[in-house]
């Protein structure tokens, strides 16, 4: 695949092309369809921690089949609109499919006084060895959304051609943390900050107190952006000197020119969770990387059409007739 940056087919739906509108609307209840029956599992990891993997139940015996593997977004879960929406797709494909949660995520608690971060992909890169030790013979598909989608880039870079996936797709990866954090105290966005800063709060204050965190209780409890909260919180919680240690070594742009698989990257330039100056340029990319770009779509949104009470996104369909293109070479 040739390194390339090409203008994305996403047509936003006439009655929807508010950048705010598009990010929004899929988190109102009731529009986006019953959660695909899923399969819990519980994910024993190698230093002794625990997290969750929920499993499609179509196909399941069938380990040639692909097999999809998505990474959902900052507090997100299995039920997250995105994340029913692909594993609708890859359903209907005949496709296996498991959404991998971060540690502490999906309403399932871990056991360490840690939580997860957007660099973290050791439990990524265990469950994928884990896959083909189980005897999934078939492709391996990975898709993130978001910090998800950072993870996968990261994860992605580091593992070079020893990945045992066959093909990537990222959506709305943050790519720059440093910006998005930025970005996120500007305008409106600062609505976004604050609706996702409560949730990381009360997740994490669930599961420590004054006397038992591993880190300034005060500091975070006193923090009002993503950016005290992981210089507070995020970065001592997970082994880094502070929050600007922990966005330069995370950010997925410094990993691009390092991936060795097929990689689709959608991104768009009104997302509200970023600034295009957060767009790679074409040398930032390695030789198997696509970066598809439009001019509208929101965070994890892209609305195609449909009406507001049925919408219809353009994502799924992508990511899925992307995977396939791999697939069949």
């Amino acid at each position: 695949m040739e390194s390339q940056i090409t203008k994305s087919a996403f047509v936003p739906a006439p009655w929807l092309r508010n950048r705010h509108l598009q990010t929004l609307l899929p988190i109102i209840p009731g529009i986006n369809g019953p959660r695909p029956p899923l399969v819990h599992e519980a994910l024993e990891l190698p230093d002794g921690d625990i997290t969750s993997v929920d499993w499609l139940t179509n196909n399941q015996d069938d380990n040639e089949q692909p097999l999809l593997v998505i990474l959902h977004g900052l507090e997100g879960s299995a039920s997250s609109p995105y994340c029913r929406h692909l594993l609708r797709a890859a359903s209907a494909r005949g496709w296996n499919a498991a959404v991998l949660h971060f540690r502490d995520c999906g309403d399932f608690r871990n056991r360490l006084p840690r939580r997860y971060h957007a660099g973290e992909t050791e439990d990524l890169r265990y469950f994928l060895d884990l896959l083909r030790r189980r005897g999934y013979s078939g492709p391996l598909l990975g898709a993130g959304y978001s910090l998800g989608a950072n993870v996968l880039l990261k994860y992605l870079g580091e593992a070079g051609g020893s990945s045992p996936l066959l093909a990537a797709t990222a959506v709305s990866a943050p790519l720059n943390l440093h910006v998005s954090a930025a970005t996120l105290q500007v305008g409106f966005a600062r609505i976004y900050q604050s609706y996702l800063l409560k949730r990381a709060k009360r997740s994490v204050f669930r599961k420590f107190n004054a006397h038992t965190a591993p880190f300034n209780w005060t500091r975070a409890v006193k923090a009002r952006t993503f950016a005290e909260f992981d210089d507070a919180v995020t970065a001592p919680l997970h082994g880094f000197a502070g929050k600007d240690d922990y966005y330069d070594r995370c950010s997925a742009d410094r990993f691009l020119h390092r991936i060795e698989k097929p990689t689709l990257l959608i991104n768009a330039l009104d997302d509200p969770f970023m600034s295009p100056e957060a767009i790679p340029k074409a040398d930032q990319l390695g030789k198997h990387v696509t970066l598809e770009v439009s001019e509208r779509g929101g965070h994890v949104a892209f609305i195609a059409g449909g009406t507001p009470w049925r919408p219809r996104y353009f994502l799924p369909d992508r990511i899925v007739n992307f995977f396939d293109s791999i697939i069949v070479g």
